[in-house]
């Protein structure tokens, strides 16, 4: 059990004239102690992720497994939880629009700028180290946008796709779309499914290697030590929030 918790504000409040703590008076991290953690993911949001993930791998092995042999009634399971992903992607794009930050993932100059730099080091040259990032890294970024543009693509497609079964809510109408269109619909529909095979594989990948695993355990407690937001992440870039922040403004907190 928790003896005591507090939340404080490590970067806005130094920069807040009107929140009357200066740079000297403001809370250093050293004084949170050892102890100190710093939210990462709310729960919803890690709920979210969990719930997304059982059906991309329900989606795939329904998909994939007749294919190779495994004989069952596949399409039920398959088109009511494609309906589920639809609902979900639905709700975590209203969240995100509405009640969240989404600039956080957006690639801005900086990312671009220390991207350049690493490049540059990476293969001999001189001049500046590449900062560190804020929340999400350029490489994080750059994966949430090919996922969203999957997944966009596989929620369209199987959208469309729906018309040509029968469901408790409608019966299947196959003249929807002619025949060349449906071509593409499926066309497009099997390349985001094999691509999203191959983005499952380098997610799983990255979640087990020992540099990134500080992340892949903030997925399952939803919070990162304040070793790790110090020493990785730069705070000018993803500024902690008190208790009455939202978004994805992390807070800090002492057991």
């Amino acid at each position: 059990m928790h003896s005591a918790r507090r939340s404080v504000t490590l970067v806005a409040a130094q920069s807040d004239p009107g929140s009357g703590m200066t740079s000297e008076s403001a809370p250093r991290p050293e004084a949170l102690g050892p102890a100190a953690r710093v939210q990462r993911h709310l729960p919803l949001d890690r709920a979210y992720h969990w719930l997304m993930a059982a059906s991309a791998l329900i989606l795939m092995a329904t998909a994939f497994l007749p294919i190779l042999g495994w004989k069952f009634e596949w399409l039920p399971l398959h088109w009511m939880t494609g309906v589920l992903l639809v609902l979900l992607v639905a709700a975590h794009i209203g969240r995100a629009l509405i009640w969240q930050d989404w600039h956080v993932m957006m690639i801005d100059t900086t990312d671009l700028r220390d991207a350049g730099r690493a490049v540059m080091r990476a293969v001999g040259g001189s001049g500046p180290s590449p900062g560190k990032p804020g929340k999400y890294s350029l490489l994080q970024k750059l994966y949430h946008l090919a996922i969203a543009v999957l997944m966009l693509s596989l929620v369209a497609s199987g959208c469309c796709m729906l018309l040509k079964i029968d469901t408790p809510w409608w019966r299947r109408d196959p003249y929807w779309f002619t025949p060349e269109t449906w071509g593409a619909i499926y066309a497009v529909h099997g390349f985001a499914a094999m691509a999203l095979i191959t983005m499952l594989i380098i997610h799983v990948y990255f979640a087990f290697r020992p540099d990134e695993w500080w992340l892949t355990q903030s997925m399952f407690s939803g919070f990162i030590s304040r070793r790790d937001y110090m020493d990785r992440c730069d705070q000018n870039r993803w500024v902690l929030a008190d208790e009455r922040g939202s978004g994805d403004l992390g807070r800090a907190e002492e057991t």
